[in-house]
């Protein structure tokens, strides 16, 4: 009886060592906007938790930012999120905001460096003037077809961002942006 004993105690100790032995996995978002799972709290890595209230002692901390809009559903949450990424100063998260189909791999990485050195400024103002809805990318019935190309913007649809001009005299600089729709999500697409 005391051999059965001792032997049911093993077994059971040999099922809760792997549940004891893992560790706690940290869901967080990188300073570039990316998602990063991680065994160590996201605090060391300078990352915001998705969930703040999930981790010890971390229920009242501030975020460092807030969460990047990967699919803005109104004018309004896409200037927003501009605005943020600004404040951030991270070009990747005003990145992910653009609509890139139809960018050759050079012009992307064009944009993507001129979107770099437009952070280093900073903005002055986000405006979406009074106009009519962003226009469809693509129709409705192919929402992800790749080689329809994007519907022009109608007039008005379109962000406006007012920035310190870099030419040294300190003039502002405007900058347009399309309001692209596709997907069921608002884009940004290059106007000037």
């Amino acid at each position: 009886m005391y051999r059965l004993a001792a032997l049911l105690c093993l077994i059971l100790l040999t099922c809760a060592a792997p549940a004891a032995a893992q560790t706690e996995i940290h869901r967080c978002i990188g300073a570039n906007g990316g998602a990063v799972f991680t065994d160590q709290p996201c605090a060391a890595l300078q990352a915001t938790p998705v969930s703040p209230g999930a981790q010890p002692g971390n229920a009242t901390a501030p975020l460092a930012a807030p969460p990047p809009i990967l699919c803005a559903a109104s004018p309004g949450e896409l200037r927003q999120s501009v605005i943020d990424a600004f404040a951030s100063r991270d070009a990747n998260r005003l990145a992910g905001l653009m609509l890139w189909n139809g960018y050759g791999r050079g012009a992307a990485i064009a944009d993507i460096r001129a979107l770099a050195e437009l952070m280093k400024q900073p903005l002055l103002d986000a405006d979406i003037p009074d106009g009519s809805a962003p226009a469809q990318a693509a129709s409705s019935d192919a929402p992800f077809a790749s080689d329809t190309p994007p519907a022009l913007p109608s007039t008005g649809s379109q962000l406006v961002l007012h920035t310190v001009g870099n030419d040294g005299s300190g003039g502002p600089r405007e900058l347009r942006f399309d309001i692209v729709r596709q997907a069921g999500c608002l884009w940004l697409r290059n106007a000037n």
